[in-house]
């Protein structure tokens, strides 16, 4: 297991997904509607992606690989990675995440849609 650690960029990203899935899930149950939005499975996505990363950097799901656009935030000679939240799909997320900056911790640098 790996520990996590986030920028402040990442650390704000997620919350905000959490927080609007939470918001849609409380208005959803409020109308009595069952079908998930957009935004849930979105945040089920990115929980599961960053879950995956903790427990298993080179999960096969993951469809993890070098990402040379973003430096490393502690060692610009390191690898930035980007692993997939989504496939087949437009503008698909990706989280970009490094090791570092100690042994078994694991950095999130940035969740987004890829371009």
């Amino acid at each position: 297991m790996f520990e996590l650690k986030w920028t402040i960029k990442s650390g704000e990203i997620y919350r905000e997904l959490e927080l609007r899935a939470e918001t849609s899930f409380m208005n959803r149950k409020k109308r009595k509607q069952n079908k998930s939005s957009k935004i849930e499975g979105l945040f089920k996505q990115v929980y599961k992606t960053v879950n995956l990363l903790k427990s298993n950097p080179r999960h096969p799901g993951l469809h993890t690989h070098e990402y040379d656009s973003i430096e490393h935030p502690y060692d610009s000679k390191q690898k930035v990675f980007e692993a997939y939240v989504q496939n087949n799909t437009a503008a698909a997320y990706r989280v970009f995440w490094c090791y570092g900056p100690a042994q078994k911790q694991i950095t999130i640098i940035d969740i987004t849609a890829h371009p």
